[in-house]
């Protein structure tokens, strides 16, 4: 280590997962750099996660085990960043697991280039093992952003003009963090944010940022995947979150005053009402086709889907992705329902559906 002294901490929200706990605290504890500490939030679990806890931190001084009540992922952060005390700060989840040489790496990469934030790739591995594992990384193409390199970034940071094109992927757990860059960000964390969650932290954070460091080809962080988030269930107040969410970004945009990112909160806002669309027509399939079809209608003919449909910037769409914006716009409901539908047939046979936001 270039500095013994740099200490590290690991955040793990911890929610009814005693089914994956133990495989995600061996994997923290089999890191290969050994100075950081693993605080484990217990947030209200009903299950025996709080007590698996309990255990690993009695046989294990680099464990910290604090329990709470439970109020989802935002408030677990919170709670974990109030006792971290490293130098840097990375999240694990729960149900997911590291790769042994994951944090050496991304540590000594932030040690050198004395970076503010330092991303890797992540594995998706899915419980269906007839479907292939997939990576993923943040679209940065260099190895190393000084602060002008990446205010050179944010005209395409939230969108590139594509379909959810992000250059900013805001997975938190692919991202090593100085410690006080998340500590004077976390004021932007609304508990009430249920939905792309991570966003809400690492974009602040990067407009905070004055170096990132991007470990090329480097994919340590195993995202797990099982049937049940494969299939997903029905979620009535998915448009609900989804506004909160544009909300959230619009705030912290104007608060942070360095660039406007209005019209790219624009374009994700309208992705994400897309997606919206999909939940209600794959997932709500019980309600029947007339229920399904009026619940399509009344989000597109939300004021904020139509300001988004008519005034979005994207501009290098596919041609399905424009059909399917002129459908929603013009009131092709029905339309809308059965494209859907042939849609995720195919795709969810042939394995290639789920897509992680």
């Amino acid at each position: 280590m270039e500095n013994s002294n740099c200490k590290l901490s690991v955040i793990v929200p911890v929610y009814n997962v005693e089914r994956y706990l133990k495989r995600c605290v061996d994997s923290l504890l089999a890191q290969t750099e050994e100075n950081l500490e693993i605080i484990l939030v217990d947030d209200g679990s009903t299950d025996r996660s709080g007590a698996l806890c309990d255990e690993y931190a009695q046989r294990e001084s680099r464990i910290r085990v604090h329990h709470k009540e439970n109020g989802g992922l935002t408030s677990a952060w919170k709670a974990g960043m109030e006792l971290a005390q490293g130098n840097y700060v990375g999240f694990v989840d729960s149900d997911d697991w590291i790769d042994k040489e994951m944090y050496e790496r991304m540590l000594k990469m932030a040690q050198r280039e004395d970076a503010d934030m330092v991303v890797c790739g992540l594995v998706f591995d899915f419980e269906d093992p007839k479907i292939p594992k997939r990576e993923e990384i943040s679209n940065f193409k260099e190895e190393v952003y000084d602060r002008k390199a990446l205010e050179a970034l944010f005209p395409r940071l939230l969108n590139d003009g594509c379909f959810f094109g992000r250059t900013l992927q805001p997975a938190r757990v692919t991202k090593l963090f100085r410690t006080e860059l998340i500590r004077e960000n976390m004021k932007f964390c609304d508990e009430r944010v249920a939905l792309g969650e991570d966003m809400q932290i690492t974009f602040p954070a990067l407009l905070d940022t004055q170096k990132l460091c991007v470990i090329k080809d480097f994919y340590p962080y195993h995202y797990w995947i099982n049937n049940h988030s494969i299939t997903g269930k029905y979620d009535r107040d998915y448009m609900d979150k989804v506004k909160l969410l544009a909300e959230r970004l619009q705030t912290i945009s104007q608060e942070k005053q360095v660039y406007d990112f209005i019209p790219q909160i624009r374009n994700d806002f309208l992705s994400m009402s897309v997606l919206a669309v999909k939940n209600e027509i794959y997932r709500n399939y019980t309600a029947g086709k007339k229920a399904v079809t009026e619940n399509v209608r009344r989000i597109c003919e939300d004021p904020q889907v139509r300001e988004a449909l008519k005034n979005h910037t994207m501009d290098k769409l596919s041609l399905s992705i424009r059909l399917y914006l002129w459908l929603m716009e013009k009131g092709h409901y029905s339309l809308c329902y059965w494209l859907v539908l042939v849609f995720f047939k195919v795709h969810y046979y042939l394995g290639r559906e789920y897509k992680r936001q």
